[in-house]
C-alpha cells in the first residue's frame, strides 16, 4: 500500500488535488477540475483514478454527481510506517546543529 501512497503522492498535480480537499468537506470532480484550466477534465479524471486506487480519496456518488472527499489514513499509516522511524535520526541532527551553534 504505501508504494502506492507514494506513487499518488509523487505527482504535483495529485498533491495539490489533494490540498484542495483538505481544505474542502468533498468536491465534485467537475469542481475539482475547474481547479486545473491548464489539464483536461479526461487527465484530472485519471489523476483523481490514482488517488482512488491509492484509498487517498474516497468517492460517493449522488446521481450523476461524484463528491470526492480526502481520507487521511493512508498518509497517516505513511508517516507511522516510513517517516516516524527517521525521527530520531532528525532529532540527533538538530541537537547537533544547536550544539555548534551554541559554541
Amino acid at each position: 500500500m504505501s508504494s502506492d501512497v507514494f506513487a499518488a503522492i509523487a505527482d504535483p498535480t495529485r498533491r495539490a488535488i489533494l490540498e484542495l480537499l483538505r481544505e474542502a468537506e468533498s468536491l465534485t470532480a467537475g469542481e475539482i477540475a475547474g481547479a486545473f484550466s491548464h489539464l483536461s477534465r479526461p487527465a484530472v479524471s485519471k489523476h483523481l483514478g490514482v488517488l482512488r486506487a491509492s484509498e487517498l480519496v474516497t468517492v460517493v456518488e449522488d446521481g450523476r454527481e461524484r463528491y470526492y472527499s480526502l481520507d487521511v489514513g493512508p498518509l497517516a499509516a505513511l508517516a507511522r510506517d516510513f517517516l516516524d522511524p527517521f525521527a530520531p535520526l532528525w532529532d540527533e541532527r538538530l541537537a547537533r546543529l544547536k550544539r555548534n551553534a551554541e559554541r
